[in-house]
């Protein structure tokens, strides 16, 4: 040892000398104190005392997270964080016997456990409760935070509890929390709009049933068949006569077309007096400039109403 005991003087075999720094780890195994020579080597490895990655691992961060902070390895401070993620799951078993408190909730419904409640509406969407993945930690304020990790074919997400461990109770503090109680139900996507649809139904509803060549059959016809199907040289499949297929293609591209100007038009002028039209029949009456729509006879034989 140096004069100021701060080094070791050695020497090899050929007589050259070194010295060596005297550090603590070195100073216990001099006194032969080899059962504190594992703990303080964790120690002088790591910026932070055991007490600190307890503390970090009970507030909620991973062992890799600590280990990184620490500047070490996770294995050295695995024998730090290992009791106290336990607590973890021990807390987090605990919350899910624990009940539910809800800011509406059924009296006559009775309390429910955590775990009951989550189960029950999984298994309706045929989803396994086991799937989820619970874990828990303290807060500063002394209460727990508890999480649910979930995903399925259709949602998936993080909800977020808190656990009250003196009272015994839960509650949910964002969105997916509910979700997993079953209070968020799953909204269907809307449907697509059909514009071109409506309009020509809206259309064909307006004519009088015995001006349509085809009667009612008219609006399924062509509310359900695109304009290129009528435009296609190929004949219709249920052998319509060639004019009635014209005709409901010049049916069909008014209706677009109407659609088109339903709301730029100006409104109907007010209808004339019912005795001022003939008993027999009336024509149709035309609304907002659209051409009337012809007749089945006039279809089949040609001519227009004037001949």
């Amino acid at each position: 040892m140096s004069d100021d005991g701060k080094r070791l003087l050695l020497v090899n075999e050929e007589g050259v000398e070194f010295t060596l720094d005297i550090d603590t780890r070195l100073r216990s195994a001099l006194r032969g104190d080899h059962g504190r020579t594992g703990k303080l080597e964790i120690e002088m490895d790591s910026t932070l005392r055991p007490r600190d990655i307890q503390a970090r691992i009970r507030a909620g961060e991973t062992p890799d997270a600590v280990a990184e902070a620490a500047h070490t390895t996770v294995d050295k401070i695995m024998a730090f964080a290992a009791p106290v993620l336990a607590e973890r799951q021990h807390v987090a078993d605990r919350a899910q016997r624990s009940s539910v408190r809800r800011k509406n909730a059924d009296s006559a419904g009775g309390a429910r456990t955590l775990g009951d409640v989550v189960a029950h509406h999984l298994r309706s969407i045929n989803v396994d409760p086991a799937s989820v993945e619970w874990d828990a930690w303290r807060r500063e304020d002394g209460r727990w935070a508890l999480t649910g990790e979930y995903a399925t074919s259709k949602r998936k997400g993080s909800g977020h509890f808190t656990f009250d461990a003196p009272g015994n109770y839960v509650t949910a503090e964002n969105e997916d929390a509910r979700w997993l109680l079953g209070e968020v139900p799953s909204v269907a996507a809307p449907t697509p709009r059909d514009d071109l649809r409506q309009a020509r139904q809206r259309r064909l509803t307006s004519v009088p049933e015995d001006e349509l060549p085809l009667g009612d059959d008219a609006i399924d016809l062509v509310s359900d068949t695109p304009l290129e199907a009528f435009l296609t040289e190929e004949p219709p499949a249920d052998d319509l006569p060639q004019e009635v297929v014209e005709e409901q293609a010049e049916l069909a591209e008014e209706a677009a077309d109407a659609a088109a100007l339903d709301e730029h038009e100006p409104e109907p002028e007010p209808a004339q007096p019912a005795d001022e039209e003939p008993p027999s029949r009336r024509p149709v009456k035309k609304s907002r400039g659209r051409a009337s729509v012809p007749s089945w006879d006039e279809i089949m034989f040609g001519g227009g109403k004037n001949d």
